[in-house]
C-alpha cells in the first residue's frame, strides 16, 4: 500500500540506529538489534570491496545508513539513436510538435530503433540498467513505444524480457506503449484501429507485457482514442497506466480516474479537481521531474499531493530527451530546489512506486520490513538524508540486489 499525507513525514518510518538486517537468499527475514545478530552469527567483517562471499555471515557497515532499493516506475530503457540536436531547437523556442516536424521527436528514435538488432538493443539496455543500479535503482518499469508497428514493438518487449533475466541488473516490469505517437502513413483513427485489432492481440499472446500505456495528450492520442485502447487492453487482461497532461491539461486526469489506472504519469498540468478525483479513485500520480529539468520547464507542485493525502511517486522517465537515470539526482531537485521533505521524496521513490509495479518474485519491495525483497542501498554517510544531497555522484557505496551485495567501489 502507498503511504500518503502526513504519514509521508512520520518519524515512525525511520528505524533507529544499531539494528541488524537478517537476509536469507533474496528475502529480509528479521530485523534485530546488532548485538543479537553478532551473538547468533559471529563477529562481523567490514564491507567487502567488491562482492561478499558466501562465507560472510555478518557485515559491519561502520555506522552507515541504509535505505530501501529505489523503484523507477516509469522509464524507457530500450531504444537507440541520438537526439542531442533537439536541445538548440528547444532553446530557439520550437515546440515539441514543431521539432517532430523537423525530423526529430519520437519518430526519429523509432527509425533508429527499428534499424537496430535485438543484440544491439540488449547491450544498450544493459548498460543503462547498470548505471541505474549504481544510482540505487533495484527495479524498473520500462515501456516499449519506439517501434510503433507490431514486429518492432514485440522486438522491444522481447529485449526487455531478456534484460529481466540478467541477475546483475535491476528487475523489470514491462509495459506496452504502442500508443506513443502516430507513425508515418497513418492517421490517428487508422493507427488506433491497428493498435486495438492487431498489436494488442499479439502483445497479449506473447505474454511479454504486464500493462498497457497511452500517451494521452492533445496532438497525440485524444481522450476517445485513449479510452478505446485502454478499455480494450483491460478486457484482454492487461493492467493500465497513462501518460497525461505533460504539456497542457487535456483532461487526462479525469479519464485516468474513471478507468482507475495504476499510475497517471507526468500530470504536470492536471487541474486540482482532477487530482482530487485521482486521489479518490486510488490512482497514483507519477511525477517525472527529470522531464521539466531536461526540457527547461517549471516544476509542478509536489507538496500539493501530500497536502491532499493523494498517493504519488517520482520516476526518471529516462528517454532520448531526458537521459537521467539517477533517482537521487531527481530527489535532489525536489529537496534542494522545491523544498520537499527528504523523507517524502524517499517514500515517493520506494514504497509508493513499488505499489504500482510489483516485483517479479511476488514479494514486497521498496521497503525494509521482514518478508520483503532484500533490495537495500548502503549510504556513504551515517545520515539517511544524504541519499538526495549529492547530485552528480551516487550517494551509495553498495547496493544489495535480491540478497547479493554489489559494491560501487567509491
Amino acid at each position: 500500500m502507498p503511504i500518503t499525507g502526513s504519514q509521508m513525514t512520520s518519524e515512525d518510518l525511520i528505524l533507529s540506529a544499531g539494528k541488524a538486517i537478517i537476509v536469507s537468499s533474496n528475502k529480509i527475514e528479521r530485523i534485530v538489534e546488532s548485538e543479537v545478530a553478532i551473538e547468533e552469527f559471529g563477529e562481523p567483517t567490514t564491507l567487502p570491496s567488491r562482492h561478499n562471499s558466501n562465507t560472510t555471515k555478518v557485515i559491519d557497515l561502520e555506522g552507515r545508513a541504509v535505505i530501501p532499493g529505489l523503484v523507477d516506475s516509469h522509464a524507457h530503457i530500450v531504444w537507440s539513436g541520438d537526439r542531442s540536436r533537439e536541445v538548440r531547437w528547444r532553446q530557439m523556442g520550437h515546440t515539441y510538435s514543431e521539432i517532430a516536424n523537423f525530423g526529430g521527436g519520437i519518430i526519429s528514435t523509432v527509425e533508429s530503433t527499428k534499424n537496430s538488432s535485438e543484440l544491439d538493443l540488449f547491450k544498450i539496455g544493459r548498460s543503462r540498467l547498470k548505471v541505474a543500479l549504481r544510482n540505487g535503482t533495484t527495479h524498473v518499469e520500462t515501456k516499449s513505444g519506439y517501434g510503433l508497428d507490431s514486429d518492432s514493438e514485440l522486438k522491444l518487449l522481447k529485449v526487455a524480457h531478456l534484460l529481466s533475466q540478467d541477475e546483475s541488473t535491476p528487475t523489470i516490469d514491462s509495459t506496452w506503449l504502442g500508443a506513443h505517437a502516430i507513425p508515418k502513413g497513418y492517421t490517428l483513427s487508422t493507427y488506433t484501429e491497428e493498435l486495438i485489432s492487431e498489436q494488442l492481440p499479439l502483445v497479449v499472446e506473447s505474454g511479454l507485457a504486464r500493462s498497457a500505456d497511452v500517451f494521452c495528450e492533445p496532438g497525440w492520442f485524444g481522450l476517445e482514442e485513449s479510452e478505446d485502447i485502454l478499455r480494450a487492453s483491460k478486457n484482454q487482461g492487461l493492467e493500465l497506466r497513462m501518460h497525461i497532461d505533460e504539456f497542457a491539461d487535456g483532461g487526462g486526469g479525469d479519464l485516468a480516474a474513471e478507468l482507475k489506472v495504476s499510475s497517471a504519469d507526468h500530470a504536470h498540468y492536471t487541474n486540482e479537481d482532477a487530482r482530487l478525483k485521482l486521489r479518490d479513485a486510488g490512482v497514483n500520480t507519477g511525477f517525472l521531474p527529470g522531464t521539466p529539468f531536461s526540457m527547461g520547464s517549471d516544476w509542478p507542485n509536489f507538496d500539493l499531493l501530500t497536502e491532499m493525502g493523494a498517493p504519488w511517486s517520482i520516476a526518471t522517465d529516462y528517454n532520448p530527451n531526458n537521459q537521467v537515470l539517477s533517482i537521487p539526482f531527481l530527489a535532489s531537485c525536489l529537496v534542494q530546489r522545491c523544498g520537499v521533505d527528504p523523507l517524502v521524496a524517499l517514500v515517493a521513490s520506494t514504497v509508493n512506486p513499488a505499489a504500482t509495479t510489483p516485483h517479479p518474485s511476488g514479494l514486497k519491495h521498496g521497503c525494509i520490513v521482514p518478508g520483503s525483497v532484500a533490495n537495500l542501498n548502503i549510504l556513504n554517510s551515517p545520515h539517511w538524508e544524504s541519499w538526495c544531497l549529492t547530485p552528480g555522484t551516487t550517494p551509495f557505496v553498495a547496493t544489495m540486489l535480491e540478497g547479493k551485495l554489489i559494491s560501487h567501489d567509491l
